[in-house]
């Protein structure tokens, strides 16, 4: 079932009905990387200009050239190698702006029956990004620090990953349509399978260019698992109903 989901999910992602929505949180996440990329790599070449200082000399001033240089170009590969880290948090801290509208358009074009949920307001949505971010910035921070035990840093990366973006996607497609503690309840209730969906959307990220999508494929995917979630929690309660009777 998961994999069933999964698969339409990515096929949902690059449709037409989801190219607008996916460029255009595709084309801020670029341009924040390029901000980030540009101003630090400037920054540190500037900083690495003030520690040489005004040299004496026309060789001074040649090494302190080279320094400069040498300093801006090994900033700027840092730089793309932490951006690459932070690839997760930067694209959804912007794509959170966008998610309610993906998991609308999923409502409305797969679950026509089935009433509309109520977006998150903004001020809480970015809240819910922020406090997001800051999580996955931690966790991730931690596996890479454990980058030199080997075996045991990919497996901190896909099921911390997984914990956390199976959790927070998934609440994100059910408050819009319940309360929290309800939300949580049927999180609890189906904390394997979330575990497990999470673990698929953690593997969609490990895979570069690809990864940009994740975002609004995890967003898809969570909209389909909890009205599929949803449905069976529901045909569940009507049969102990009846049995009881």
């Amino acid at each position: 079932m998961l994999i069933a989901l999964a698969r339409r999910s990515i096929a949902d992602a690059l449709s037409p009905a989801f190219r607008p929505l996916l460029l255009r949180s595709l084309m801020w996440t670029l341009l924040a990387f390029a901000v980030v990329w540009v101003g630090g790599t400037w920054l540190i070449a500037r900083l690495a200009g003030s520690v040489v200082g005004q040299p004496a000399s026309w060789w001074l001033s040649w090494a302190g050239g080279a320094a400069s240089w040498g300093a801006g170009l090994l900033s700027g590969i840092l730089l793309f190698v932490g951006l690459m880290f932070l690839i997760v948090p930067i694209s959804t801290l912007i794509a959170s702006l966008f998610l309610d509208g993906v998991a609308e358009t999923v409502e409305r074009r797969d679950y026509p029956a089935d009433p509309v949920g109520t977006p998150t307001e903004l001020g809480t949505s970015i809240w819910n990004a922020l406090r997001f971010t800051a999580v996955v910035i931690t966790i991730n921070a931690i596996c890479l620090a454990l980058l030199l035990v080997p075996g045991i840093n990919l497996v901190a990366f896909f099921f911390s990953n997984g914990y956390l973006l199976g959790r927070e996607y998934f609440e994100l497609a059910a408050l819009r349509h319940r309360p929290r503690a309800e939300a949580e309840i049927l999180r609890r209730r189906h904390a394997g399978t979330l575990m497990l969906a999470g673990l698929i959307v953690a593997g969609i990220l490990s895979v570069p260019v690809l990864n940009l999508i994740t975002p609004v494929f995890a967003t898809i995917f969570m909209v389909h698992l909890h009205k599929h979630l949803a449905a069976e929690t529901a045909r569940l309660a009507l049969d102990a109903a009846a049995a009881r009777r």
